[in-house]
């Protein structure tokens, strides 16, 4: 019994292989998402990526924000996430201190509203996206998510969103909008600019993914804990956190695979619902 079993198992991960192989994907790339741009600068910085199936129904969506302490990085899609059945869209966006952090979050909440007018244009469902990132990356998906302000201005309700799944994002006040403040990074502090502060029981599901509390970015990991407790307090009804033992800040790889765990465990949560 045990034979035959592993044998249907391994029939079916061949053909479902197969059926991802022979699935025809595309890449478009440094698409404009502001649409009048206030200077060359967010015109040049404000461009995405989208990877997409050509054919089929429609499919989930996953934006992913890069990295660089919101002063730097370069727009990006994981190369693990490409060709898995889903519409992968990296995002660019200003940097500090050539804008303050508000314009930036700005910059992200323009690009949540151009792939939802979008996304049939890309065989995206616009009911089954997703923010994710990492670092600053994760830090903008879980502003966007929980400060509902952000998207309202562009004319979207952040509880339509599918989920929010950040890697190791800074909970607390970004250590970037503290220097504008002149607060040192290494001096936590909760205001406007941290998730924390806006914590709400109706926010779409959220996944924190972090490193090992012992090797992550200064307080990193607890942050996080810290953010799971309060959404719980505040009966919020699926939080999750997940360490990555062994793994420090860049805990990239291990992490996607279980983002797309996620992502799919989600929807078919939501299915069910």
């Amino acid at each position: 019994m045990r034979t035959v079993l592993l044998f249907f198992i391994s029939l079916s991960t061949f053909f479902n292989a197969h059926s991802q192989a022979v699935q025809a994907y595309t890449t478009v790339e440094n698409i404009d998402y502001v649409e009048k741009p206030v200077s060359d600068y967010q015109r040049a910085q404000c461009q995405l990526d989208i990877h997409y199936p050509t054919e089929g129904e429609k499919r989930p969506i996953i934006i992913w924000y890069h990295g660089g302490g919101l002063t730097g990085g370069r727009k990006e899609i994981p190369s693990f996430l490409k060709e898995k059945g889903y519409v992968i869209v990296g995002v660019g966006y200003r940097f500090s201190p050539l804008v303050k952090v508000e314009d930036i979050i700005q910059d992200a909440a323009k690009s949540v509203s151009f792939v939802l007018k979008h996304a049939e244009k890309y065989n995206g469902d616009a009911g089954k996206m997703f923010l994710s990132g990492h670092s600053a990356g994760g830090y903008l998906a879980l502003m966007l998510g929980l400060n509902k302000r952000y998207l309202k201005e562009e004319g979207l309700d952040a509880n339509q969103l599918a989920g929010i799944i950040p890697f190791s994002g800074q909970a607390i006040t970004h250590f970037t909008a503290r220097k504008e403040q002149g607060v040192d990074e290494k001096q936590p502090t909760i205001d406007a600019y941290s998730p924390l502060f806006w914590v709400r029981k109706d926010a779409a599901p959220i996944v924190l993914l972090t490193g090992d509390r012992e090797k992550e970015m200064l307080g990193r990991y607890e942050e996080n804990a810290y953010l799971k407790r309060m959404l719980n307090v505040v009966g919020h009804r699926d939080t999750r956190l997940l360490e990555f033992d062994g793994y420090g800040h860049d805990m990239v790889y291990p992490g996607l695979p279980v983002l797309l765990d996620e992502v799919s465990r989600i929807l078919k949560q939501k299915d069910t619902n």
